[in-house]
């Protein structure tokens, strides 16, 4: 009993390339074609959020712009200092950090504080407190700290409030100090905003001013192009899906389908699997189940012509067999030697046509494999019957009937296969000679008209009767006439003549003389072919 799973179909070689080395394959082998298809989608979105990381770079390009900022600021808030009078030196400190939403803190040469605008004025700005932001905000710190490990960001130094007020506890003081130039530092605050101080020397004296600022506004941009973009790509990406899955849908599900029944098919269990011929769908998968359908059907037409044929080759041979095993069991209880004469020459007849059946059953049977192989090449039909009609004159035993060739008008060029072609010839010539009355003639004729080429075999025999003119082409049918010898012929000449006019995309048919004289006409038709084809 066949298995209820379809065997595995074994993967072929991988192809030697040049140098005798493996080609390597990158077929995914287990992985179905609905995964495929969402990989492949999904691939590409992936490919779009890796802008995240891109993101890093935004950030550095506004961390440097504020810096800029930060160092311009801080010579700005320097020089006012400078220029302002003693007395007024706190008061312009507590304005500008108060505008400029900065804390400024002033040292003298010594490292001491001399002050702090956040101690002469109310703070513009203060720290936000981790623990008291929404869980969002803890989510979006969460997503920084992952940005930075997957770009391998360096690390940044916290900012913590420095327990003693001198200028000891700034390192950018002392470089500033040091260089007579500005220095930017940056650190995080406790939410990971950017705090930004700029240390510079303020006149003469050996005092240093150091500008504070917590850029809060570039984490927000940096998390805001963020969000935007994580928006896209989750719209994206679940629009990605559901035209995945559409995609998979359309092609796999009928896909599935299909095969389905070409497991139900090749198991042989239902004969009336009914293969799916997507007749609504006009793309490449309804064509594939159009030509799936008539695969399988033509396959069915196959199977049943060789069950048929099966059964009436066992049919055919029966009856010689029996013919023959009653002569030579009848042979054993005769002592007449003119009947034993008899039965052997039964027995002998019986021998030829088993004989002559097996030989014409194994060309029927092959002739679809050689029409499978066949090369068509161009050639002249009429050419070729005639030489078809000059070896049959030319033979020792020729027929006593004698075969006239004709042609008419037009070019009968063909593509064909020439011996195959010649055994239709043959077997219509045969089927004529055997019809035709002693002193009766054979034509054939040979002609072209309206793109197609006519070759005609006439006998002047009794004809062939209408109802019957299509079972002739049946196999083992015959319809012979009462004067030949019983099993002269098989039955199969003609079957096999128009087998061979089908494999060429042509007809043979039978038809009443256009003379109306007694006999039958048989004309093979096939399509004309042009002289400029190879």
């Amino acid at each position: 009993m066949a298995p209820d799973i379809a065997s595995p179909i074994p993967e072929p070689a991988p192809e030697p390339s040049r140098g005798g080395q493996r080609r390597r394959s990158w077929r995914v082998r287990g992985v179905s074609l609905t995964v495929r298809i969402l990989a492949v989608n999904v691939i590409a979105l992936a490919l779009l959020a890796g802008s995240f990381f891109y993101l890093d770079s935004y950030r550095k390009q506004l961390l440097a712009e504020r810096f800029k900022l930060a160092r311009a600021e801080a010579e700005i808030a320097a020089f006012a200092l400078t220029e302002a009078r003693p007395a007024r030196a706190r008061e312009v400190l507590a304005e500008i950090g108060t505008t400029q939403k900065l804390r400024l803190t002033l040292y003298d040469a010594r490292g001491g504080l001399i002050a702090d605008s956040f101690r002469l004025a109310p703070p513009p700005f203060a720290f936000a407190d981790p623990d008291k932001e929404a869980w969002y905000t803890s989510a979006a710190r969460l997503l920084d700290r992952g940005v930075d490990f997957i770009v391998g960001a360096p690390q940044i130094e916290r900012y913590r409030e420095p327990p003693e007020t001198g200028a000891a506890n700034w390192p950018e003081i002392a470089r500033a100090r040091t260089a007579r130039a500005t220095e930017v530092y940056l650190r995080y605050a406790p939410d990971r905003t950017p705090v930004i101080t700029a240390a510079t020397p303020v006149g003469d004296k050996g005092e240093m001013l150091l500008a504070l600022r917590n850029a809060t506004d570039v984490t927000q941009s940096v998390r805001d192009a963020r969000q935007s973009l994580g928006i896209i790509i989750g719209v994206a990406f679940l629009l990605s899906i559901q035209l995945s899955l559409f995609l998979a849908r359309t092609i796999v599900q009928p896909l599935r389908a299909l095969v389905r029944a070409a497991v139900r098919v090749r198991l042989g269990r239902d004969r009336a699997v009914v293969v799916p011929r997507l007749p609504e769908r006009g793309d490449e998968i309804g064509l594939l189940a159009r030509a799936f359908s008539d695969m399988t059907t033509a396959l069915r037409q196959r199977i049943d012509a060789v069950e048929s044929f099966a059964a009436d080759v066992a049919h055919e041979l029966k009856n010689p067999l029996a013919s023959l095993s009653s002569a030579l069991e009848t042979m054993e209880k005769v002592d007449d030697p003119g009947l034993r004469q008899q039965l052997a020459a039964i027995a002998a007849h019986d021998v030829q046509r088993i004989d002559r059946l097996i030989t014409e059953i194994a060309d029927a049977s092959r002739i679809d494999a050689q029409l499978s192989r066949a090369t068509f090449a161009l050639l002249d039909l009429a050419g070729l019957a005639a030489d078809v009609v000059g070896a049959r004159g030319a033979r020792p035993d020729r027929e006593a009937c004698p075969i006239r060739m004709m042609r008419g008008g037009g070019t009968a060029l063909v593509r064909g296969d020439a011996l195959q072609l010649e055994r239709v010839l043959e077997n219509l010539l045969d089927n004529a000679v055997s019809f035709s009355p002693p002193g009766g003639t054979v034509e054939v004729v040979v002609w072209a008209s309206e793109g197609r080429v006519f070759l005609a075999v006439c006998d002047d025999g009794p004809g062939i009767p209408p109802a019957e003119r299509e079972k002739v082409f049946e196999r083992f049918h015959s319809v012979r006439p009462d004067a030949e010898a019983f099993g002269a012929h098989s039955g199969l000449g003609l079957a096999i003549a128009r087998t061979i006019a089908e494999a060429h995309e042509g007809t043979l048919t039978i038809t009443d003389r256009p003379s109306g004289e007694p006999g039958a006409q048989l004309v093979l038709e096939l399509p004309m072919a042009g002289e400029d084809e190879e």
